[in-house]
């Protein structure tokens, strides 16, 4: 069957079809979810994180250490192999979490984790940050998302492609080195903020730096090893990454609001869960993007009775996604199908209902009422609708204020903050998102906002949301929708 030959650049003719079809920055489905169940998954420990992460760098020195040992004998093959796979493998969704930010509970812990896995994968931290962002926003949506692996039509050429890194990451590191050079391209410019670009070229600087440096090293001693153990781990480790990111979305349906039909939920053993962060549990994480990889076992036992059945395991999906393949070679209309997907009412756009929604309205003295203040749970939020503008109204935690160094204002002090309802960057309905530490975090890209000030505190988001005045009258949570002095 032939069909029209699509154009998955950023800039094309696809690119221009997909904001007429009311594809970009679009809402997705979501499943119902009980809304205090939701919030105690989005919670984050830096103790679970910290341990995952050092048992993975401790494994990563244990066969580092095995492989230099056993240099000269065949039983550094393995050793080197099982290196790769946890630096070139397993680092990618390390890369992933910690730059969603919700593996570790501290944030700064989470940029460490990022920018080391970053190098290891030698991924420009800016560029696939907000690459990523792109993903999650346009997710397989042809002339949008940066990160389609299996563009259609498919061919025998293109699946080995994708999985023999030697054809990958050498465009990789082309890139990284025009980007050193200031040769920023049109699909960079795409998706990343103007004022963002000139750290392009100062991260592709620093890691041409230490890769020239290695180099230096291997050619002054006259050896390789050095180079097997900085560098090349990423080509020749990065099979596993492949093997795990493949499956993320394959030969699934595109131009889709509806995660359930582009993305797929695999079943896997602990080692493997271990190793992928729990990213098998994919349908769950695009639905959810604030929930951290240890808590998508329990989240999806939630929600799986409104997803299509899992993959059961990994032999089983990659039989489907290489018959979809082969079939996509010859009709690249055809899509993987989704039969058991189950009928929800709304489901191409519906949100989660998270709390009740006020409908501000009734003014005494001045005041709107925006209900009841007993209605709010502590670290709760709920959408407010007043006039033609949305607002997000949010009960904080005093104890999340306690010992802050934030100034902290009388509003925020009483528990109850009142802010925009959308966020800055991907105008996602904040009220959805995570309240934690005094901080909320969108529901679409993982942006935070300090409840306190309104600054925007984590990217993609840059721009501030204002705050407004809000007291307790009587049992009753009032404002005037007065925003408040950026120094308040």
């Amino acid at each position: 069957m032939t069909a029209a030959v699509r154009d998955y650049g950023l800039t094309g003719s696809d690119s221009l079809l997909a904001v007429e079809r009311g594809l970009v920055e679009a809402e997705w489905f979501r499943p119902p979810i009980d809304p205090e169940r939701l919030r105690a998954l989005q919670a984050r420990t830096n103790a679970r994180a910290a341990r995952d992460t050092i048992l993975w760098l401790g494994l990563l020195a244990v066969f580092g250490y095995l492989a230099f040992q056993t240099l000269g004998s065949w039983w550094a093959v393995p050793a080197f192999m099982a290196y790769g796979a946890l630096y070139g493998g397993a680092g990618d969704s390390r890369w992933h979490e910690c730059g969603h930010g919700t593996a570790f509970r501290t944030r700064w812990l989470n940029d460490v984790v990022y920018y080391v896995a970053s190098f290891m994968l030698l991924r420009q931290p800016t560029l696939w940050r907000w690459s990523h962002v792109r993903h999650h926003t346009d997710t397989i949506v042809v002339g949008r998302d940066p990160e389609i692996m299996f563009p259609r039509p498919s061919s025998l050429r293109r699946v080995l492609g994708v999985y023999l890194p030697v054809a990958i990451l050498p465009k990789a590191v082309w890139r990284t080195l025009k980007h050193a050079a200031g040769r920023v391209d049109a699909d960079a410019r795409d998706f990343i903020p103007e004022d963002e670009l000139p750290k392009l070229k100062w991260e592709s600087r620093a890691y041409i730096t230490v890769l020239g440096g290695t180099a230096v090293w291997c050619i002054a001693i006259g050896s390789i090893v050095p180079a097997l153990y900085i560098g090349l781990p990423t080509f020749y480790g990065a099979w596993l990454m492949v093997f795990f990111g493949a499956m993320q979305h394959a030969g699934l349906r595109e131009d889709v609001l509806d995660h359930r039909y582009n993305s797929r939920t695999v079943y896997m053993n602990p080692i493997l869960r271990f190793l992928y962060s729990n990213m098998n549990y994919h349908v769950e994480h695009h639905i959810f993007p604030t929930v951290p990889y240890y808590a998508l076992p329990a989240l999806h036992e939630e929600i799986k009775e409104h997803l299509a059945p899992p993959d059961r395991s990994t032999i089983s999906a990659y039989r489907r996604i290489f018959a979809t393949l082969r079939r996509q070679w010859r009709d690249p209309s055809y899509d993987d199908p989704r039969p058991d997907v189950p009928d929800v009412s709304g489901a191409d756009r519906s949100f989660v209902n998270t709390g009740l929604t006020a409908w501000a309205g009734d003014v005494h003295d001045g005041l709107v009422d925006l209900g009841p203040a007993e209605g709010l749970a502590p670290n709760s939020a709920r959408r407010v609708d007043h006039g033609n503008a949305t607002y997000a109204l949010f009960r904080l935690d005093p104890d999340d204020l306690a010992g802050s160094d934030e100034a902290v204002n009388a509003e925020a002090a009483s528990g109850f903050v009142l802010s925009d309802g959308l966020c800055t960057h991907g105008q996602a309905h904040l009220a959805e998102g995570a309240v934690l530490d005094g901080l909320i975090e969108c529901p679409k890209h993982n942006g935070c906002f300090d409840l306190c000030t309104g600054e925007a505190l984590r990217y993609p988001a840059t721009e501030p949301i204002t705050l407004y005045d809000v007291a307790v009258r009587n049992g009753r949570v009032v404002s005037r929708f007065v925003p408040q002095e950026p120094d308040a």
